[in-house]
């Protein structure tokens, strides 16, 4: 059996079930749990150990967004690897230049959305995000599994693409009207406004188009809004040449990018640095809209 070939940046649970033990076909479980911590402040931890505890999508590979798909050595949390770096772990998961993977998350799908946005700048799009993520699986009572599943290791190419990724220049030239392009923030609606936050400097870019990545999702199912729905949400930006996302570290900004994707833009970028990078250069102009 070949690998099986995505003509779509999402697939379903059904498709995935139905693919399941397909020669070349890897599913990753991408989860990374964001607790709250007694500073209010959040976290974030891991989600191995529920992956192997408390259960996976049967054949899943745990791939680590915090550290290995991730630089460690970045200014911020999240900051996007090397292609060397995201090569090596990507191979080590498994994955060569012939898989087809799907990834997925127990969350709203954003983690999943950020490996997914990784793959395309590296240059392989044979990847796609599963339609509601493990909540949506789970609830349809599908087989899960426990235990950590071992990959052996392949080998795997990368190929920057660095027109998928926009700079804290381009995103102050779009702010100021000597470059092309929007802006899509998607962070949460109060973050946005400035009524809530824990950096000193709050509230979004000036000129920014508020879609929390939240909002891009059935609150029940996890799984995305039909397109049409996306669609209008990003409609004020959709003529634009080129739109940029960002949220406060680079990953809920990846559920902007793929409903633009979805929505039929076809030059998206995400800002890396994001939130915090722009937050804190004190002369980087911010908004708020809080009453």
């Amino acid at each position: 059996m070949t690998s099986p070939l995505h003509d779509s940046p999402v697939v379903s649970t059904q498709w995935l079930a139905d693919h399941l033990g397909a020669d070349h076909l890897v599913v990753l479980d991408a989860t990374v749990h964001v607790p709250t911590l007694p500073t209010g402040r959040v976290g974030y931890v891991s989600g191995h150990e529920s992956y192997v505890l408390s259960g996976h999508v049967p054949t899943a590979v745990f791939a680590d967004v915090i550290e290995e798909l991730s630089d460690p050595d970045g200014n911020y949390p999240f900051t996007r690897p090397s292609a060397e770096r995201f090569a090596a772990a990507v191979g080590s998961l498994g994955i060569d230049n012939e898989a087809a993977v799907v990834v997925y998350d127990s969350a709203v799908g954003q983690w999943a959305a950020r490996v997914w946005w990784l793959f395309r700048s590296f240059g392989y799009d044979n990847v796609a995000v599963l339609d509601g993520g493990y909540t949506k699986w789970t609830a349809e009572g599908r087989e899960t599994d426990v235990g950590h599943v071992e990959p052996a290791p392949a080998g795997f190419e990368a190929v920057e693409r660095p027109e998928l990724w926009a700079d804290k220049a381009e995103v102050a030239a779009i702010v100021a009207g000597t470059a092309p392009g929007a802006l899509v923030c998607g962070i949460p609606p109060k973050e946005f406004t400035g009524e809530e936050g824990h950096r000193a400097r709050r509230g979004h870019i000036p000129g920014s188009l508020s879609v929390p990545a939240g909002r891009l999702v059935d609150r029940g199912t996890n799984a995305l809004l039909p397109v049409d729905q996306l669609r209008a949400t990003v409609a004020p930006v959709l003529d634009e040449s080129r739109v940029v996302t960002y949220c406060n570290g680079g990953i809920a900004a990846a559920s902007d990018a793929l409903a633009l994707v979805l929505a039929g833009h076809g030059n998206v970028a995400l800002y890396d640095g994001s939130l915090n990078e722009w937050a804190a250069d004190d002369a980087a102009p911010l908004e708020t809209t809080a009453a």
